[in-house]
């Protein structure tokens, strides 16, 4: 008679089940981290805005810089954004680029760039507002009055205009989804400082029909704390799960 050993085919079930145990409280850990260390992302990420919207308001009782202080150099510009400007030069009306699928007022159309030439030297790129497009034909420009003699504007130093996803062939001509500074002043051989300013309504402004509601950079603060919350209670929920499933549940069958 031959007598066969039981004992290890009893310890495959028990294994197997170990083996399950370490995978899914391996898996549990993995997801708690990720979507903890999300929740943590987004809460840094509010925390940024605050600190923009902390520097907005110091730079908004600075008294405006003039013309001839404006950055000359990229390393520059950034201590002098969303400080208040007031311009005097001309208009490059047909240098001007109009920026597509640009939301303003919960409305999707163009933002307006018309580069000005100060009375000084330079050339600044300034995003003058949104005008309504055609949406029946996309490639039909809105109608921008822009005055030939020489202007005063007001406005404030900002970043260049940020950038949408975009197509190969979208990078040139009037109509486009983007606008480098550095690659648009090459491209156009205008000696262009390497900042944007985003105009503002005034008493002289004249009317041009664009619309000039700029939305502050931290307006939407709120959102990143309301994403935070859901990452955390999913990291909650697989926490409670696991537990449910691992040590609660068994212990009631």
């Amino acid at each position: 008679m031959v007598l066969i050993d039981a004992e290890p085919a009893a310890r495959t079930p028990a294994r197997r089940a170990r083996h399950n145990a370490v995978v899914v409280l391996l898996a549990a850990l993995v997801a708690i981290g990720l979507t903890a260390r999300l929740g943590f992302w987004q809460l840094d990420r509010a925390s940024q805005k605050n600190a923009l919207q902390a520097e907005l308001e110091a730079h908004s009782r600075e008294p405006a810089l003039d013309e001839a202080s404006l950055a000359r150099s990229p390393a520059a510009t950034e201590s002098q954004h969303f400080r208040r400007i007031v311009l005097h030069g001309r208009w490059l009306a047909e240098r001007t680029v109009f920026l597509d699928n640009r939301q303003m007022d919960g409305r999707v159309g163009f933002f307006i760039v018309t580069p000005l030439a100060l009375a000084t030297s330079g050339v600044v790129l300034v995003e003058r507002g949104w005008a309504a497009r055609d949406f029946a034909d996309r490639t039909v420009l809105p109608t921008v009055a822009t005055p030939t003699m020489p202007v005063t504007i007001e406005g404030v130093v900002a970043p260049a205009p940020s950038r949408l996803f975009e197509f190969a062939d979208s990078g040139s001509g009037a109509i486009r989804q983007n606008l480098d500074i550095a690659a648009f002043g090459r491209e156009s051989g205008l000696d262009l400082l390497p900042l944007t300013v985003l105009q503002h309504d005034s008493p002289g402004t004249p009317s041009d029909g664009l619309i000039r509601h700029w939305p502050p950079p931290a307006t939407d603060v709120q959102k990143h704390y309301g994403y935070a919350a859901q990452w955390f209670a999913m990291a909650a929920g697989i926490a409670f799960l696991y537990v449910w499933h691992r040590f609660i549940r068994p212990g009631k069958t």
